[in-house]
């Protein structure tokens, strides 16, 4: 899949059973903001709506998380994501690169509760923190080589 995520506005997804968690980068590819995220409705109804907002903020390639195990291993969830990456990077012809979200979601998590966000608060937004914190990762590694 694609490696083009430098000097481009980059969307950052966290692929879930429930919800797309999702950021966005600067058109110069440098920060990072979250955005809402989009309820799942099923992977085609899902990248119709990506695609249009894609088209909309003139992004021009995607960092998708990949839940890998502890161990590193690709199990079940990283499987669909990967599925989900590829027919995405097909469907809207912008580069796909898969990024290890192992600690994303823990990232997320601590960040909010030491914001203060109730735990009934916490699911929605929790689902895009992960997307930025993944996209920022994603970037600033690229940035570094």
């Amino acid at each position: 899949m694609g490696d083009g995520i430098t000097g481009e506005r980059v969307l950052g997804l966290d692929y879930g059973s429930r919800r797309i968690g999702m950021a966005v980068s600067d058109p110069l590819g440098l920060t990072v903001q979250p955005l809402p995220p989009i309820p799942r409705e099923g992977d085609k109804k899902d990248i119709v709506v990506l695609a249009r907002l894609a088209a909309e903020m003139g992004v021009r390639s995607v960092v998708l998380g990949l839940p890998l195990l502890l161990n590193g291993d690709e199990g079940p969830a990283a499987i669909r994501a990967r599925a989900f990456g590829e027919r995405l990077q097909v469907e809207t012809s912008l580069p796909v690169t898969m990024w290890d979200e192992r600690l994303t979601s823990v990232q997320s998590e601590r960040h909010l509760i030491a914001s203060g966000v109730r735990r009934v608060d916490r699911k929605g937004i929790r689902d895009s923190l992960s997307a930025m914190f993944l996209l920022q990762a994603a970037l600033d590694s690229r940035r570094r080589k």
